[in-house]
């Protein structure tokens, strides 16, 4: 993976796109996910320490592709996590999730992955295991599903999928630290802006989490979050099926963007790196230049907007 994300970096920074006269490689170009660098790779196998009082301690499941296009997302969420009191640790052994083998029926691979992150994460004392990926929580969680026949691993996967939240969810349930003042210990930075959130489909439908992205936005002063019409319903992103069914997604796309332009919204927030690449689409096609970020994006620039000490440095402390 790092190979192939550092000759499509460079083949990005060019500036070249597909010849004309291969249009189904022009529209899978424009759905590709921008590199971003450093990647996230050298992170794993660390240990980022709690900001004041350690409160929790947490995994982190960095995923696949987010490693090289959503490394900045990755660090925002370490940061927002320390923030919050958690010691963030990032297995070193993790691997893929293989939500997307089980989408394609290659349910043996994808219970190969998830006995791998099984035995990164299950035996240590972390109160959950995270992902800001609604398509990997989704699969994450169902793992005493895919290894319930598997003598080696059923209970092992039934109490892996038990710790399993998406990080929205984590935050949403647990009290902000407060210093001996009755002061947040990490403060929200306000933030003049009007924001909709759109469900993920793999985190509303499929996990039925739907009320902790929206409470964490609203928890921001002076950002306003504004619903937009349908907001649960697809975006045509779908694991590949954008890939595989480029119109139909397109068409749903259209229909979505509509809704967001609806809203009067400047920014649209989701919780699924696949919904944003979609929706960044979107945005160039039928959109109004709205901005497209990742709830836990905002909750960082909310941070960090806070104070000095908490903008001093976008990369998370660590441990070693």
């Amino acid at each position: 993976m790092r190979l192939a994300a550092s000759l499509l970096r460079v083949y990005q920074a060019t500036g070249l796109r597909a010849p004309g006269f291969f249009p189904r490689l022009r529209e899978m170009e424009s759905l590709a996910p921008r590199v971003e660098t450093p990647f996230f790779f050298d992170q794993i196998g660390r240990v980022f320490p709690a900001r004041g009082e350690r409160r929790y301690r947490v995994a982190f499941l960095a995923g696949c592709v987010a490693n090289v296009s959503f490394a900045r997302l990755n660090e925002a969420t370490v940061r927002v996590l320390q923030a919050n009191g958690c010691e963030v640790t990032i297995p070193e052994q993790q691997t893929c999730c293989g939500a997307l083998h089980v989408h394609s029926g290659l349910r043996d691979t994808a219970r190969g992955l998830a006995r791998r992150n099984i035995d990164a994460c299950v035996g240590d004392a972390f109160d959950a295991i995270l992902t800001n990926a609604a398509g990997c929580g989704s699969t994450l969680k169902e793992y005493h599903e895919l290894l319930e026949h598997d003598p080696a691993y059923a209970e092992r996967a039934r109490e892996f999928s038990t710790r399993v939240k998406d990080v929205t969810e984590f935050l949403a349930s647990i009290e902000p630290p407060i210093e001996p003042s009755g002061e947040p210990t990490a403060r929200l930075g306000e933030m003049c802006e009007t924001v909709t959130y759109q469900d993920s489909c793999h985190l509303a439908h499929g996990q039925g989490v739907r009320s902790a992205p929206r409470e964490l936005l609203r928890r921001i002063p002076g950002l306003t979050l504004r619903e937009m019409p349908l907001a649960d319903v697809c975006c045509g992103s779908a694991g590949i099926y954008n890939v595989v069914e480029t119109k139909m997604s397109m068409d749903v796309l259209k229909s979505k963007m509509a809704s967001v332009n609806a809203s009067g919204a400047g920014r649209i927030a989701t919780a699924n790196p696949g919904c944003m690449l979609q929706l960044q689409a979107g945005v160039k096609r039928f959109g109004r230049g709205q901005r497209v970020s990742h709830v836990i994006e905002i909750l960082d620039e909310a941070y960090r907007n806070a104070t000095p000490e908490n903008s001093a440095s976008r990369r998370p402390a660590r441990n070693g």
